[in-house]
């Protein structure tokens, strides 16, 4: 279970690193706190790291639950496919809003198995 919470923890920090690049766009794009509109640009960074707290919010606990009711290694294998899934959401929607829906559908996908998977392995164990 040691690699499930390696992943986990990866995460978190994947989503750490996208607070950093939004505080960072906040400055850059003359944004100042509290404000969450202004230029486009930081609100893309903005939805980003916003959109990918909604993600862990179904995220960590399936992951855990899966590995528990399922498979350690394939929650393993599902958690790094989420974890790249956020990086090409992040990459494409910071591009451009347009460009996000191939990294929202892996990591959703992603979450989706999860879930599910869980919940088959608890009703089923």
């Amino acid at each position: 279970m040691s690699s499930v919470a390696v992943v986990a923890l990866l995460a978190l920090i994947e989503y750490m690193v996208f607070s950093l690049l939004t505080g960072r766009a906040r400055l850059t794009y003359n944004v100042p706190a509290p404000a969450t509109t202004g230029d486009p640009t930081f609100e893309r960074y903005y939805r980003v790291q916003q959109n990918t707290v909604e993600q862990l919010v179904v995220f960590v606990p399936a992951l855990f639950l899966f590995a528990q009711y399922a498979s350690a290694s394939l929650a393993t294998l599902l958690g790094l496919v989420f974890i790249v899934g956020r990086a090409l959401y992040a990459r494409g929607y910071i591009a451009a809003a347009d460009k996000r829906g191939p990294g929202f559908a892996i990591s959703f996908i992603a979450n989706a198995v999860l879930v599910l998977g869980a919940l088959f392995g608890a009703l089923f164990a």
